[in-house]
């Protein structure tokens, strides 16, 4: 009999922060594991999957396969509560990767937020058109569905700009960024327009990292910061198909360190506003 070490292919498979269904249908694995005198070992001999995966999908950090869930009925007397229940899983909220969704929701109580990008304009100052243009890029293509879902998720996380005018937000972005045209001239012009107005209120602050910047203090990727109400800082860094959520207190340290000295190496807000209106005029 061949054991399946995962629910998925390896440690990326895991949920960043279980979603309260998973959590649920977790909950319910090990009660009637438990109930039925099993260790998670023979469990998971039972089910064909490695204890270490009956764990996570215990915990709620695995989204269990469906031949899991069909052995675990057979070994529990097919009463087909597993069944109905995994209907019902989600992996949190429709819309945002999975990675970031914990960044996400720290991101609207937070008391300051700062965001350094090299790669494409900050979501919370994209515009639809823009949105659309990064989404129709996506390998593997979108479903009609999920570019939905996805537009309505990012849109919804930008009410953050409205609805806490008290909260400081700081951007820096690269000058690089807004040159790429992605999407086309149409949707240039309307990012541009739409970052211009957006970045106007006095608690939101845009700088533009020029072209010929001699120093820069942050080659190492985009960064993202916050601090809570109880004044904790956290920092957030994401990769390829990968977000990481950073809490000690000394890589904050060092990442806010970087990203103060990026502040004074950037253009100032009002040069900066002003190098974005004179590539608005030039398209």
């Amino acid at each position: 009999m061949t054991i399946e070490h995962a629910c998925g292919a390896g440690d990326g498979d895991r949920e960043p922060d279980p979603s309260d269904s998973l959590r649920t249908f977790g909950a319910v694995v090990q009660a009637l594991r438990e109930h039925a005198g099993l260790s998670r070992a023979q469990f998971g001999e039972l089910v064909r999957f490695s204890k270490h995966t009956v764990e996570s999908v215990e915990l709620g950090r695995r989204m269990p396969e469906e031949s899991f869930v069909e052995r675990a009925e057979e070994v529990f007397g097919n009463t087909g509560a597993l069944r109905r229940a995994a209907r019902f899983l989600s992996r949190g909220d429709p819309g945002l990767a999975a990675w970031f969704q914990r960044w996400a929701r720290r991101e609207r109580k937070a008391v300051s937020l700062y965001t350094y990008e090299c790669r494409l304009v900050p979501g919370l100052l994209q515009p639809e058109g823009y949105m659309r243009a990064v989404f129709d890029n996506s390998i593997p293509l979108l479903t009609d569905e999920q570019l939905e879902a996805q537009l309505v998720a990012r849109l919804e996380r930008q009410t953050l700009l409205y609805e806490r005018p008290n909260v400081p937000f700081s951007f820096i972005v690269e000058e690089s960024v807004f040159r790429k045209k992605l999407g086309g001239a149409e949707v240039t012009r309307g990012l541009l327009d739409y970052v211009l107005e957006h970045s106007a209120p006095r608690n939101v602050s845009l700088q533009i990292m020029p072209l010929d910047a001699e120093f820069h203090a942050c080659l190492d990727g985009p960064v993202q910061l916050l601090e809570t109400p109880d004044g904790r800082r956290l920092a957030y860094s994401e990769g390829q198909q990968t977000g990481r959520l950073i809490a000690d207190r000394k890589e904050v340290s060092l990442l806010q360190q970087r990203y103060d000295t990026l502040r004074s190496q950037a253009l100032n807000p009002k040069d900066s506003r002003g190098l974005l209106e004179r590539m608005r005029g030039e398209l």
